[in-house]
This record gives C-alpha cells, structure tokens and sequence, in this order.
C-alpha cells in the first residue's frame, strides 16, 4: 500500500481512507467496533462532516482514548456547510466537543457553491484563518460538486485541500482538477470512489486510484465493506488487463447512470429537485434512510410522473446523462423500497 501526502499539509497516510458518512446508519458500538479495526490495520485517515447526524459523535467514542495519548497518529477532517462566520464558529466548536479533540487537521468548506476569498463580504475565510491561528484547525479545505468552482479554487491559491468526486467514471475535465492540484501542491481528496454505489469492483477501484495522487476516502458501513479495502494493505494492487476490461465495461453501462448532484440541471420545469431525485438510489442507501422516505421526499420523488420529457435538463448537463430516464429508473426504485419490495 502506497502512501499518499496532501500538498502542502505534509500530512502522509496510506492511500485507504475511512469515509464516515455511512457510519450514520449503524450503532455507535458497530462504528466503534468499524473505526477501531480500521485504524489497528493500517487506516490512519478519518473524514466525517457536521452534516453528518452523530458521525462525529461516533469517532470521538471510538478514539477518545488514543486521541489523549496519540494524538498526532489519527488524522482527522471534517466539514461545516456554515455560511456566516458565526456559524462556523459554532460548528467548529460543535465539531471539536463532539470529535474529543482539541484539534482538526483539516477543517473543510462543505459541498460549496463559490470560492470564498479574503475581503469577498461573507468573513468567511478570515474565519477560517482565525481558527487557524488559534490552533483549532490545521490546514484549511474546501469540497464542492461543481467541476467550475474547483477549477476557480485551485487557480485561487487559498486552499490546502480539496475534495471532490474521483472514480473511473469521471470525464477527462475531472482528471484535469487532479494535475492541477498537484503542480499547485494542493493535496486532492477523493470522494464518491464508488460512484454512489454503482462501482461493485472494490479492485478494479483501488487499482483506478493508485494511478493518481490522490487520497480516496470509502465510505464504510459494514465489516464485509472494510475487509474489501484492508484486504489491500496485505496485496499490492495494481491496473491489470482484467481490472482494464472490468473498468472499460462499467464506464460503457453505467455513465449515463452517474449523478454528480452538480445541479447544473436546474430549475426543472416540471419542479423536479433533479440534482437529489436522480441519484436517490444511492442516496437513500448511504444516509439513514428515514431522512429519505419523509412526507417531503415521498412528494418530491412522485412529481417526476409529471416529468413532460422536455430535456431541458439535458441540454445544461455537463456530463450528457439521460436525465429523464434516469429520474423514472430511480423513481421506479423508490416505489418499490416505499412498497416494501425493497430494503434498504
């Protein structure tokens, strides 16, 4: 397993990261028993996010008392979708009682939509360097889903991280972000290695990412799903012919399949939240349920029956997906979880 060092942080860890968005889903002893193993066999990479219900909560549980002796031996991110200084000054302290830390390495910017800059109006970057200075944070990310605010980050220079989608089904122009961000010394998080689910090939994945700077972080919900990427701590994993053609098949059935939730797709005219409704397959199977399937999300999923095919939304994709078949594809899904047919 090689290792992998993020830009300027200096921070250096195997190439095999830990996702904490699933860990929502389970038993804080089940995460315990999850982190814990994790990190005896090699993980040393942890990334969560205050959006993430009690995800914080669970690690601080687990590694509470490795973080008062240890601490420097875990590395810690975690996100704050806060759009004021005052918000994110709360979320931070949040963050910091419910991690059991008195610090986070990387302190990320969650899922924006613009770059924040210095005297931009907003104070939030002076917020950031303020928990910096103070000793709160380490080194300051940012994540985001639009291709267009990454490459408007990297060139800002402000950043230490980013985070962004990266697996074999992303375009030419995603691979681009990931050269950029290594001649900036930018360190490059990769999320979504499995598409949201629709990767199965935890080989052909791994073997994917090993050819590209970049830390992927898998989100991990059960011990059969952690044992798939551990397993690659004791196997040198590499592209091969087989993992190739694996690869070259999964890109030609499934990119028309792949929702980056970018939005770009919208206003619908039909009221349709595509950017959510055309990936809730995945969704509804990574985050607890429940959120899914309220009397908000139910009425929101049955308006695509009302979805007049006008591919509007397929003319601003920047990814070319057939969106209406894909909203009825995930719609046809979501009926069948609502029925009963289907656990999730």
């Amino acid at each position: 397993m090689k290792s992998i060092t993020l830009g300027s942080t200096g921070i250096t860890t195997p190439q095999n990261a830990f996702g904490a968005l699933p860990i929502q889903r389970i038993t804080a002893a089940e995460a315990g028993r999850l982190l814990r193993r994790a990190y005896e066999k090699g993980m040393t990479f942890f990334d969560t996010a205050r959006a993430y219900s009690d995800s914080e909560e669970k690690i601080g549980l687990a590694f509470e008392d490795i973080f008062r002796s240890s601490r420097d031996k875990i590395y810690i991110a975690t996100k704050t979708a806060a759009t004021t200084p005052e918000q994110l000054g709360e979320e931070l302290e949040t963050s910091l009682r419910l991690l059991k830390t008195d610090y986070i390495d990387i302190y990320q910017l969650h899922c924006v939509s613009r770059c924040y800059r210095p005297d931009d109006g907003t104070g939030m970057y002076e917020a950031l360097l303020k928990a910096k200075e103070s000793g709160k944070i380490c080194h300051i990310g940012i994540t985001t889903h639009k291709i267009g605010v990454a490459e408007e980050i990297i060139e800002s220079g402000l950043y230490e991280t980013l985070q962004y989608p990266f697996s074999y089904l992303t375009s030419e122009r995603d691979t681009e972000l990931v050269k950029k961000c290594s001649a900036a010394n930018m360190g490059f998080i990769a999320m979504k290695g499995l598409s949201g689910g629709l990767l199965t090939n935890s080989a052909a994945c791994m073997a994917f990412m090993s050819q590209y700077p970049v830390l992927p972080i898998w989100g991990i919900q059960r011990e059969s799903e952690l044992d798939e990427w551990l397993s690659f701590f004791d196997t040198d994993i590499s592209m091969t012919d087989e993992l190739r053609a694996v690869i070259e098949a999964d890109r030609s059935g499934l990119l028309t399949e792949f929702c980056r939730g970018c939005g770009y797709c919208m206003p619908c005219t039909a009221g349709i939240i595509i950017n959510q409704c055309a990936r809730m397959s995945q969704m509804i199977r990574r985050a607890p349920s429940a959120n899914w399937l309220s009397e908000f999300w139910v009425k929101e999923m049955m308006k695509i029956d009302s979805c007049t095919n006008c591919r509007a939304c397929m003319k601003k994709c920047p990814y070319e997906l057939k969106i209406p078949e894909l909203l009825k594809k995930n719609l046809d899904d979501y009926k069948k979880i609502l029925n009963g047919e289907i656990s999730v």
